[in-house]
């Protein structure tokens, strides 16, 4: 089964629109997303929407956590995204029936799944909502032990929330991928994948990351997508800060 695996959306519509495009050109059998569909960008309803009627399940990311629960942990500025998005939520264009579909939606999403030899998780497999796995870990054998204990009988955990994408591999060490696809086989190794972001990359690249998997195939992408859109999105949108759209152009 090809699964295209996306996380952390963040309200970026015109990443979204890329994405679906190139679903479109190779389509998949299933979309899973690893949570962060809403939080930061300036439009999480149809975001949230395509991923609640297009994703197979989905997880729960902090920012899904943040708006349900409590935000304390979070900066001043996603903590104000955060507040816009659900006054977004609330608001529903004046349809209660889809404001209650919606946060009965959020209300369900599950930490982490398990299918097989496959675990998902949107921090890690230790603490699924809100630990980072960074390329900084792979130096920290203490952790990364500790992330594969916790892994139990998987031998794949795909992960996102650092929006950094890379390898990690139990016997030590942190793959890069590059240019536009870059494909990992899994052999007798068990590993950790972070998967990126398609709505907020950080790892200096601005293109929009995600991952599609079969087997032990791990493809990673790269697209382009209307960054400056997003960023002047977010500028006009009263109630989200200015800089939340100018990261978006330094891939930070």
């Amino acid at each position: 089964m090809r699964t295209a695996l996306v996380s952390d959306l963040h309200s970026n519509r015109q990443a979204l629109e890329a994405l679906q495009a190139d679903l479109a050109a190779d389509p998949v059998d299933r979309v899973v997303c690893l949570g962060d569909a809403i939080g930061y960008g300036a439009d999480p309803l149809p975001c949230l929407d395509w991923v609640r009627e297009s994703c197979a399940f989905s997880l729960m990311g902090n920012h899904e956590a943040g708006l349900l629960f409590h935000a304390e942990d979070f900066n001043e500025r996603a903590r104000a995204a955060i507040d816009w998005t659900r006054d977004q939520l609330n608001d529903a264009g004046g349809d209660p029936g889809l404001r209650s579909d919606r946060w009965d939606w959020l209300g369900s999403l599950d930490e982490s799944v398990v299918e097989g030899p496959v675990m998902f998780a949107h921090g890690t497999p230790r603490e699924p909502v809100r630990e980072y796995l960074l390329p900084s870990d792979a130096r920290s054998e203490e952790k990364m032990a500790a992330l594969f204990d916790a892994m139990n009988d998987a031998v794949m955990c795909f992960v996102g929330h650092s929006h950094v994408p890379g390898v990690y591999a139990e016997g030590g060490g942190y793959l890069k991928p590059k240019g536009d696809r870059s494909t990992y086989t899994r052999t007798d190794e068990r590993v950790l994948v972070n998967i990126g972001s398609v709505g907020q990359p950080r790892d200096g690249d601005t293109r929009l990351s995600f991952v599609v998997h079969e087997g032990d195939r791990i493809e990673f992408r790269r697209l382009e997508y209307d960054v400056e859109g997003a960023c002047a999105r977010i500028h006009e949108t009263p109630g989200l800060p200015d800089e939340l759209g100018d990261r978006l152009k330094a891939g930070r």
